[in-house]
């Protein structure tokens, strides 16, 4: 792989979904691009480093955001606009090849997709991944929560030494 080029955009609470307090959203555009499967290159990138893949779907039409867990999201086939961190947030579009990492509590939300649209989802190993679609009755305690989730043992594309880590700090 090349050096790692990655976007990080930071994202404030919104009022229907929390973001994490510290941590950025990271984009890695186009760092996917060999095997003969996409998907298949894909879950084993993120299997390699820790991530075990967990779902081959798309994005759900809705605000949605995990609080027990960081999601790794790689595009494997078609065009996708997600926005992410709620109404105020970022609008991002993926294309087959890129790969995203949420921070838990990072809201996202499928816009507009073209072409047969394919996500592969991971998780950190040892992290389960709640769902919720609404801000709990209590803020405080709901980023509280979000920021106990830990830091990933190793970046989902480049590893132990990835430049996750130059973004997120314990």
């Amino acid at each position: 792989m090349d050096a790692p080029r990655v976007l990080a955009h930071r994202l404030g609470p919104d009022a229907s979904v929390p973001n994490h307090p510290r941590w950025p959203l990271l984009v890695y555009p186009g760092v996917v691009t060999t095997g003969p499967d996409l998907a298949d290159a894909i879950e084993a990138l993120f299997a390699r480093h820790g991530w075990p893949p967990a779902w081959r779907n798309g994005v759900h039409p809705f605000h949605h955001f995990h609080s027990t867990a960081h999601e790794a999201l790689g595009v494997y086939r078609g065009e996708v606009t997600v926005r992410f961190g709620g109404e105020s947030g970022v609008d991002i579009v993926a294309w087959p090849g890129d790969v995203l990492v949420l921070p838990a509590g990072t809201g996202h939300k499928k816009l507009a997709s073209r072409g047969a649209l394919g996500v592969v989802g991971a998780y950190p190993a040892g992290q389960d991944a709640d769902m919720h679609t609404r801000r709990a009755a209590s803020p405080a305690q709901e980023m509280q929560a979000i920021a106990r989730v830990p830091l990933p043992a190793s970046d989902p594309v480049y590893g132990a030494a990835g430049p996750l880590f130059e973004h997120w700090r314990s």
